[in-house]
């Protein structure tokens, strides 16, 4: 009986149950795996058991769990919000590199850029013009959309507040007008602001589709891994190119500045982004935490003010501003309206580390930079811990943390052109996964920006890395010496050149860059040497050849030589070793320098023999082999056309191109006035020197230069390396490279 009653009991659950099934009461899960934002397979639209449909625009959700979730979530917001969400604004939230972007353009071209022709009528804000000139004057450019792998639309994107007066009304007709558009595949849209009164939301108005975003004030949330890329928010007066210099002239220890904890700001009294400001009060004591706001900004703020405004208002206005920023020790970055704020930049060029309170805020090229070298990240939630914590960190952390807020200013963030051109070599290390920048390029002097992967992807190959490898250059050089004038005498100053060089220890071959227009000597013409000498003709017997990667320079140093320059093997030994202690710069004997001509109001050049100098000229210097592959391919056509019309200024040019990477100022070794052969003909080529159109040639070449470089990036030094015991009244015997002094 009992048996029966259990059998019965369990009858009756299972009946249950089936019921329950049936009408929907239990629902059994497709998939062990929920989606996961961080989880790639998920976010591309990969299901355990679902197959892959090829539709014509984008890959759809089509998982009936991801349907269920989009219904309850749907069931808390307006109608309005509704049929935007169903119109496509998020269409491409799901997509990735692997997912919406065609690698097959880049496959033809390499990585190149197309930007739209701009449309009748249509006006551009002076931030967007300069994004976009940036890109027509870089090396990504191409105006053949044939040829091109990503796309940059000519409508301004950048403002999309539509209470804003730069607001582009009618974009989305507008885009999907445009005939490359494509759904959005391989396109990218720059946008600094987003959404409008009162919640700000990041939308855009319109349906990016496939589109990468490089946005500013990226949320985590809305941010897609490996396909977008998080940009500064930077003002309309940042400029184009160039830049300044970061605020750091010196180090000084203990780091501390009379400040350690500043901000000076709005306060928002309602709406989003008021809670952390409110909160500021209560954290600062007037001494070494300054932390004011201002409630007077905006038409109606009397009406709204609080019992505070008055008071924070009279604190607010005691401070000067750029006072507080150049001395402090940190500087807090809270959220605005938006998560980001015009403070991060202000604090990374004034070298007052960032204290970033701004919950959710996808930081600047999160992807290759580690902000944990160059900020603090707080939490908004633990303000009033805010003050402890930094002083907590220990005087060396400071120090460090400084020193990286002033090389990724200056390497990634100090003009528009900077941050356009780090956003586009982000995307060309996605497509060209194998050739792309290790974490330390992107990290380290110089920067990702200088280090091009196209040349080689070993540290040990640049010239910047040898100290962090625990490593030594070659310990040879390759001598070319650049050759304009026939060979008719064996007597000629380039065949006693020649000799002495190839005598040195320290020398594995010698390169003759045959420029002259006469056909190749002989090789029985050459005299016969200890190392390999391979003459080569010049392509287009152009000057700028001389500085071609050719693939015959076996080592890492290069020693670049005038025909008629006069070193003797001693002094061709002792400025190799000088190199190979700062192998990242020019090192030298002829030195020049230059100077701002304020009656004309540009950039002068004197070879007048100073204490001071800023350029080492390549008629007799070593260098590494890499800024003949920098000046080839980083260097813009226009500049290198000048030089070679001119048949001048590419050691001025040389000496720009390494003194803007390096950051530093070449190296000169030495005392000596007369490097150049006297007895070489006025009429020469290789007299240019003696030219009276020369010097006056150089004059406009500095400032072409400057103008491009938007920035003047020489820097002057009065250091001169000699040998130990130079001119020492000591025995000649007890001197290394005793030679030199009888010169």
């Amino acid at each position: 009986m009992q048996a029966k009653k259990r059998y019965l009991l369990l009858f009756s659950a299972g009946a249950c149950l089936v019921l329950l099934f049936c009408f929907g009461g239990i629902q059994v899960p497709l998939s062990r795996r929920g989606p996961n934002r961080r989880d790639d397979r998920s976010l591309a639209g990969f299901h355990p058991g679902a197959r892959w449909r090829r539709l014509p625009g984008y890959l759809q959700p089509f998982s009936p769990w991801e349907q269920d979730r989009s219904d309850d979530l749907n069931e808390h917001i307006s109608p309005r919000q509704k049929r935007d969400t169903l119109s496509g604004l998020y269409t491409g939230k799901r997509c990735r590199m692997e997912s919406c972007f065609d690698f097959s353009l880049c496959e033809r071209n390499g990585f190149k850029v197309y930007v739209y022709p701009q449309q009748k009528g249509e006006k551009l804000s002076e931030s967007y013009q300069n994004i976009l000139s940036s890109i027509e004057g870089s090396r990504f450019y191409t105006p053949d959309p044939a040829q091109a792998c990503l796309f940059v639309l000519s409508l301004d994107t950048l403002d999309r507040d539509q209470l804003s007066p730069q607001y582009v009304h009618n974009l989305k007709a507008k885009i999907q007008s445009l005939p490359l558009w494509n759904g959005g595949k391989n396109h990218i849209i720059f946008n600094l602001y987003s959404g409008t009164w009162p919640d700000y939301t990041e939308d855009l108005g319109f349906d990016i589709g496939l589109a990468m975003l490089a946005k500013a004030s990226i949320s985590t949330e809305n941010f897609r891994p490996n396909f977008d890329v998080s940009i500064p928010l930077f003002s309309k007066d940042h400029p184009r190119t160039g830049g300044d210099r970061g605020y750091l002239k010196h180090n000084t220890i203990p780091p501390y500045r009379k400040y350690m904890l500043v901000f000076k700001g709005k306060r928002y009294l309602t709406g989003i982004g008021s809670d952390t400001r409110n909160a500021l009060y209560h954290v600062h004591n007037s001494e070494d935490v300054v932390l004011l706001t201002t409630c007077k900004h905006g038409k109606d703020w009397q009406k709204h003010k609080d019992a505070r405004c008055d008071k924070d208002n009279a604190e607010y206005d005691k401070y000067d501003y750029r006072e507080m920023l150049y001395n402090s020790t940190f500087c807090l970055v809270p959220r605005g309206r938006r998560l980001g704020s015009f403070r991060f930049l202000e604090a990374l060029q004034a070298a007052c580390v960032p204290v970033m309170l701004s919950n959710g805020w996808e930081l600047p090229f999160s992807e290759i930079i580690d902000w944990n070298t160059a900020a603090v990240i707080g939490d908004e939630r633990l303000l009033l811990q805010i003050p402890s914590t930094v002083r907590s960190i220990h005087q060396d952390k400071i120090l460090s943390l400084r020193q990286q807020t002033q090389f990724l200013w200056e390497a990634y963030f100090n003009s528009v052109e900077k941050i356009v051109l780090t956003t586009l070599e982000i995307i060309q290390d996605r497509v060209l996964l194998h050739t792309s920048r290790s974490n330390l390029m992107w990290n380290s002097l110089p920067g990702g920006l200088f280090t091009l992967p196209q040349y080689s992807t070993h540290l040990r190959d640049f010239p910047f890395y040898y100290a962090k490898l625990g490593i030594k250059p070659h310990p040879k050089f390759t001598a070319i010496i650049h050759v304009v004038t026939p060979l008719v005498s064996q007597s000629q100053p380039v065949m006693k050149l020649l000799v002495s060089v190839a005598k040195s220890q320290y020398c594995a071959q010698v390169m003759v860059l045959w420029n002259c227009d006469k056909p190749l000597p002989a090789k029985h013409r050459w005299p016969a040497t200890s190392v390999p000498v391979i003459v080569i003709e010049g392509e287009s017997k152009v000057i700028s050849s001389r500085f071609l990667p050719y693939d015959t320079i076996p080592t890492d140093a290069v020693l670049s030589l005038d025909e008629d320059t006069v070193l003797s093997t001693t002094e061709v030994d002792f400025s190799f070793t000088v190199w190979q202690s700062f192998p990242d710069r020019i090192v030298g004997y002829p030195a020049r320098s230059h100077f701002w001509d304020s009656n004309k109001e540009r950039w002068g050049y004197t070879s007048k023999w100073t204490n001071d100098y800023s350029m080492v000229l390549t008629g007799a210097a070593i260098y590494h082999k890499y800024y003949h592959y920098l000046y080839t391919t980083y260097l813009p056509a226009s500049l290198k056309t000048m030089v070679d019309q001119m048949s001048n200024c590419e050691d001025i040019l040389m000496n720009f191109l390494v003194s803007s990477v390096s950051k530093l100022p070449p190296i000169k070794v030495t005392q000596k006035k007369q490097y150049k052969e006297t007895m070489m003909g006025q009429s020469s080529r290789a007299s240019r020197w003696a030219d009276p159109d020369h010097f006056a040639q150089r004059q406009t070449c500095m400032n072409k230069f400057a103008n491009w470089f938007g920035t003047m990036p020489l820097v002057h030094s009065q250091m001169r390396l000699d040998p130990v015991l130079f001119k020492d009244q000591v025995s000649i015997l007890r001197k290394k490279y005793r030679d030199i002094e009888r010169l």
